[in-house]
């Protein structure tokens, strides 16, 4: 073992065995992970240079050299060197299965069948990842209810600033302000790492997130009048400027059937306020996402992955269900009826935040220590490498983005139609994360990705057909159903690999940090890839007077180019281990710790974040730059 005779490893420090009277605190020692280890037999966490383990109910907190034989020789032998030895004796928790054991049936008293209360709380995991336990609930509930969020104000954000006669350009701006707050997770992760409120990480960043995001749509509701009827009572003033006596006439009337018909939100305010919502849906979404990433690193590796598919199962569910929904709503009883949802819904997630299982006051390394991690972590070829992959493959999914054009002016797609094209995607990319979840968690990440771009190179090639008609006898709205929306189902079933992957980056006690910084380079890699598909309408005549005119022959190259650009981020998968098992080898790499993979890892994802506040930032000082009206 390293050290002298008269010191040993202790939780990870070396003390001094003559002068120690206790072992120091470890901040990776939390409840839940003392409880997680003594639930699981054998089990082994490794945390830095040392490596947590589990041997006869008691957890040890060993050294790790660079021999294999020596690490497994060094569990803590205390000997009687001399008689001013002073024995530390281990951290000694009960190993018994109750109360945060998983399987704990017999004793619940439940009167459901066992099959339903186990599949519910698997008994192969610890108490502390049963997600549907009452001190759990919050985190899928916060997933749900992010997707929720994401379904109902989609469609309200697309269609009310029209009704409100906003031009293109406050539109783009409308959606950047609502999208812009998502460029900060990686500050939000960070602030929850290293500044606890009220003792807590995450639960007490959670309710204020959701209570920004509630107050925002509470400002939206008492300062304007968001009926149909303001908004027709706005439109008609509008036309009133050039529309003459009739118009005049009409207004009168209006005011006369309905006195207390208020103004509708300025386009100003209404910015504003999806601004707050934004910054408050992400806030909490960053905290819902770093309590996963504690906990998924806790699962027994017979259900690695299930915490993760679970979660998001539930947001794209809660987004599935809310989008058709907000439609209908917004249809039948108007905008202020989805904005009453969508400031009421935060408030209901707050008992189970509340009750949300979460040590209090755990010790916080320092911000130094923590950017140290972080950048330890970045340097390491377990990092650069896949995420290298992630990156150039998700840039790679540039799609034709002349398509819905196509879709409308040449098929003559109706907006029930293309609404309907949404709702089933949005159907599919659900059921692609439970075909996942139930089928292809097992699979390597590299087979998932290779079948799936191949299959995903298929159906796009089969758009190709559509342009020039062949449909096999189905009717355009049916064959562009199955071929948009099983791209879906695919996108769903290639989620997860790579979520699952970044949570086995992150180091402990920067989750927060860490994998913002992975989700946000992997979204930004989606923006740039959005700009290329922009590009590429001018390298042939796409536009809507050639599609009248019948001349579809850039249609069919366009589609062609963007299918063979797809397939091609395969080429890159080699970059992508198979397994976590080799993802945890690239550690002991010898291009591991490359400082340069680490620059360049953070260099583009830091210029990415830019790129997207540029934008962002661009659309709200300078609306119409990129050419809308």
């Amino acid at each position: 073992m390293n050290g002298s005779p008269a010191s040993r490893y202790v939780y990870g420090e070396e003390v001094n065995l003559q002068s120690a009277s206790c072992p120091p605190p470890n901040p990776f020692l939390t409840d839940d992970v003392v409880n997680t280890i003594n639930h699981l037999d054998n089990v082994t966490i490794e945390h830095g240079k040392h490596e947590l383990r589990n041997v006869d109910s008691s957890l040890e907190m060993i050294p790790l050299s660079d021999n294999k034989e020596e690490n497994d020789e060094s569990i803590f032998s205390y000997e009687n060197e001399d008689e001013q030895h002073v024995d530390i004796q281990k951290r000694r928790v009960p190993s018994s299965n109750a109360p945060f054991s998983g399987d704990d049936f017999h004793s619940s008293g439940t009167r459901l069948p066992q099959s339903i209360y186990q599949y519910i709380y698997p008994p192969n995991a610890p108490r502390t990842v049963q997600l549907f336990r009452p001190e759990n609930i919050a985190v899928p509930a916060c997933y749900l209810l992010v997707g929720l969020l994401q379904g109902l104000s989609g469609p309200f954000t697309n269609v009310y600033p029209l009704d409100l006669n906003a031009s293109e350009a406050q539109q783009a701006t409308i959606s950047s302000l609502k999208s812009l707050p998502s460029t900060f997770k990686l500050v939000f992760g960070f602030l929850s790492d290293n500044f606890p409120l009220a003792g807590y990480r995450r639960k007490s960043y959670m309710l204020i997130g959701w209570a920004v995001t509630s107050l925002s749509m509470c400002l939206l509701l008492v300062f304007s009048d968001l009926s149909m009827e303001a908004v027709q009572l706005n439109v008609a003033h509008e036309e009133s400027v050039e529309g003459g006596n009739d118009t005049e006439r009409y207004l009168q009337t209006i005011a006369q059937q309905n006195p207390v018909i208020g103004a509708p939100p300025s386009i100003p305010f209404l910015s504003f306020c999806l601004l707050l919502f934004g910054t408050g849906f992400w806030f909490a979404d960053v905290m819902g996402d770093s309590i996963v990433a504690e906990k998924a690193k806790l699962e027994p590796e017979s259900s690695r992955g299930q915490l993760q598919s679970t979660c998001y199962a539930c947001r794209f569910f809660g987004l599935m269900v809310a989008a058709p929904f907000s439609t209908i709503i917004y249809s039948t009883f108007g905008p202020k009826a989805v904005v009453v949802l969508m400031a009421g819904l935060p408030a209901s997630i707050v008992p189970f935040v509340y009750i949300l299982n979460e040590t209090k006051n755990v010790p916080v390394a320092s911000t130094k220590e923590q950017c140290s991690e972080i950048w330890s972590t970045v340097c390491s070829r377990a990092v650069w490498q896949p995420m290298g992959f992630v990156y150039l493959y998700n840039v790679l999914q540039v799609g034709n983005a002349a398509w819905k054009q196509f879709l409308k002016t040449v098929l003559g797609f109706t907006s029930n139609q293309l609404n309907s094209l949404l709702i089933a995607a949005y159907v599919l990319l659900w059921l692609g994360i439970m075909a996942y979840k139930k089928f292809f968690i097992s699979w390597s990440w590299r087979s998932v990705y290779v079948s799936t771009t191949l299959l995903n190179g298929v159906l796009s090639a089969l758009q190709i057909l559509l342009i020039k008609g062949i449909t096999f006898g189905l009717s355009p709205f049916l064959f562009a159903l199955g071929d948009d929306c099983f791209a879906d189902f695919i996108g769903g079933i290639q989620f997860l690999p790579t979520t699952i992957m970044m949570v086995h980056l992150c180091p402990s006690g920067s989750e927060g940090a860490s994998y913002a910084m992975f989700t946000t380079m992997s979204n930004s890699a989606y923006t740039l890839s959005a700009a290329f598909s922009t590009l590429l309408l001018g390298v042939w005549d796409v536009s809507k007077e050639a599609m009248e005119r019948g001349e579809l022959s850039g249609m069919v190259n366009l589609t062609a180019l963007t299918t063979l650009i797809q397939v091609s981020g395969v080429l890159f998968v080699g970059l992508l281990p198979r397994t976590k098992e080799d993802l945890l080898g690239l550690h002991a790499d010898s291009l591991s710790g490359s400082k340069i993979g680490g620059f360049i890892f953070l260099f583009v994802t830091f210029s990415s974040v830019l790129y997207s506040l540029v934008v962002g930032v661009l659309n709200i000082i300078k609306p119409g730059w990129a050419g809308e009206s």
